[in-house]
């Protein structure tokens, strides 16, 4: 979703902007490394146009911090648990520090036994999920991520919201080309979308959410305020997001969504839930010929008539960003600079 608002936009070098946020939320109490990992999540997701998860993300990163419910500084603690098996203890910090700090024996792992699993639990996420797959794919590797969030969907032919947003992210080499990368969640829309939306006073499509009485709602506040989002697709988002619990919750040993309160934590948003990772080796079984066969899939797709892949807007809005800096808002400029005071 575009950034809604209506003031000028201003561009800023990738670099300063990403020292802006780290400088944000080093004064609101990460540690320096865990404020660099997540300035530079935030930072490229608002380079790739996926505003709902870039600076507007920062004043619910400052008051998850200044609530207590996070801890900035944790320090991560990896578990080397089989050939193909990585665990790690986020120790209630969040999940990207979690990944950066086992990325280098999990990718070793695969290369090693041509797949392998990271577990991440004890963990918070509250970013884009692709920025942790599609560097996988610039090495040459397959990824796919799932994370659960916050209870905020109702399962498909339920009467009350039991899941989060539960996403899921894959990247892909393909030759010649920009990484095949999507992240999609499986409700109907992305939780920030809706915020955005509520923040702009822009209604929502038919199909996204109920209200606190279950009943149909295009009102992006009454989602927000006792209502909840549907599942993409009825049963089979609703079975996929059933997936995600089981996957980033149940096998790494983090919450499921309704399992954490954060009610003593007024200002929270972060939820505190758990995150997997599986990345395959392609070359054990084709060598380069996986990229190449990914390309030949690519060029099927346009010749069906597909006018654009999933990923290529957030390739678009990256180049332009090279070219002429990071877009954003005078006011979100603005509010980021009174964040840092």
């Amino acid at each position: 979703m575009s950034a809604p608002s209506t003031s000028p936009l201003v561009r800023l070098p990738f670099a300063e902007l990403q020292g802006l946020l780290q400088a944000i939320l080093q004064q609101h109490g990460c540690s320096e490394a865990v404020a660099n990992v997540l300035a530079h999540n935030c930072a490229s997701a608002q380079r790739d146009g996926a505003h709902s998860h870039g600076v507007f993300r920062i004043p619910g990163y400052v008051s998850t911090l200044a609530s207590g419910w996070v801890d900035g500084r944790a320090i991560p603690q990896v578990t080397d648990l089989a050939p193909g098996y990585v665990r790690v203890d986020a120790a209630g910090g969040f999940a990207q520090p979690a990944l950066a700090a086992a990325r280098g024996l999990l990718v070793e792992k695969a290369r090693s036994a041509g797949i392998a699993v990271l577990a991440i639990h004890n963990s918070h996420h509250f970013a884009a999920l692709w920025p942790d797959v599609e560097p996988f794919a610039d090495e040459g590797l397959v990824a796919l991520s799932v994370v659960n969030s916050m209870t905020c969907v109702v399962p498909h032919g339920a009467r009350k919201p039991l899941f989060g947003t539960n996403p899921i992210a894959f990247a892909a080499p393909c030759a010649g080309h920009d990484p095949i990368v999507f992240d999609m969640a499986t409700s109907a829309m992305a939780h920030g979308d809706v915020q955005i939306a509520a923040r702009a006073g822009q209604a929502l499509p038919e199909g996204m959410g109920v209200d606190a009485q279950g009943q149909p709602t295009t009102d992006p506040k009454a989602i927000l305020e006792g209502g909840a989002l549907l599942p993409f697709g009825g049963h089979k988002g609703s079975a996929l997001s059933m997936m995600v619990e089981l996957l980033a919750a149940a096998l790494t040993g983090g919450h499921f969504s309704w399992e954490f309160d954060w009610s003593g934590h007024p200002g929270a948003k972060t939820p505190w839930t758990g995150q997997l990772i599986i990345v395959i080796d392609p070359s054990k079984a084709e060598g380069e010929r996986f990229a190449q066969r990914s390309r030949e899939l690519v060029e099927q797709m346009q010749a069906a008539g597909l006018s654009r892949m999933p990923g290529e807007r957030r390739y678009r809005e990256r180049e332009q960003a090279e070219r002429e800096g990071v877009a954003v808002t005078e006011q979100e400029l603005q509010g980021l600079r009174e964040l840092l005071g």
